[in-house]
């Protein structure tokens, strides 16, 4: 088992103990918590370890089109949910999580210098404004840059936990998708 394996299967650990629960159930008897499910396996989210979630909050809901879904706090810290308004069909959520120093989940990485989150925005001048925004709250990482297809003209700004967010235009993933897998995709 990997360091990040093993990392991600203690953090499970320790949240069944500190909520009482045990790893197994019996799938016949488990009622469900929640009403709607996903008909067919989807990909809902990515989670980010954070050192303050309401500076991480205020980031994404300033600097992406991400508004906050839902924050709770449980026995090992504060996680949020934060994704776009309009996707309640299928929604793609980013998560936040602020482990409590007693969790022992302290020394969880961060994205690494290629790592990182990308939103591709309607215009270039979209990337200008953002990459100004960014640099006026001095967290440009990249100034906008125009690279070779397929990236497209880009920019990048730091979160407070230094993992890079990329904002990209014509950068294809739209249209590589629509010719792909079409309009109903």
């Amino acid at each position: 088992m990997s360091e990040e394996q093993s990392g991600f299967a203690r953090g499970a650990a320790e949240t069944r103990a500190a909520t009482g629960m045990t790893g197994t159930v019996d799938a016949a008897s488990r009622p469900d918590v929640y009403s709607d499910h996903p008909t067919t396996a989807r990909w809902t989210h990515v989670a980010l370890p954070c050192a303050d979630i309401d500076a991480s909050i205020d980031f994404y809901t300033k600097f992406t089109p991400m508004e906050l879904l839902d924050k709770r706090t449980d026995a090992l810290g504060h996680g949020a949910w934060l994704g776009h308004s309009d996707a309640a069909e299928r929604p793609f959520i980013l998560v936040l999580i602020e482990f409590f120093a007693s969790s022992g989940q302290e020394g969880l990485g961060l994205l690494k210098p290629f790592a990182h989150l990308g939103i591709e925005l309607p215009t270039l001048e979209a990337v200008d404004e953002i990459a100004a925004r960014g640099e006026a709250a001095g967290c440009l990482n990249m100034a906008p840059t125009e690279m070779p297809p397929p990236v497209g003209y880009i920019c990048a700004l730091n979160d407070p936990d230094g993992n890079v967010i990329e904002y990209s235009y014509d950068q294809g993933v739209y249209s590589t998708a629509k010719t792909v897998w079409g309009n109903g995709g």
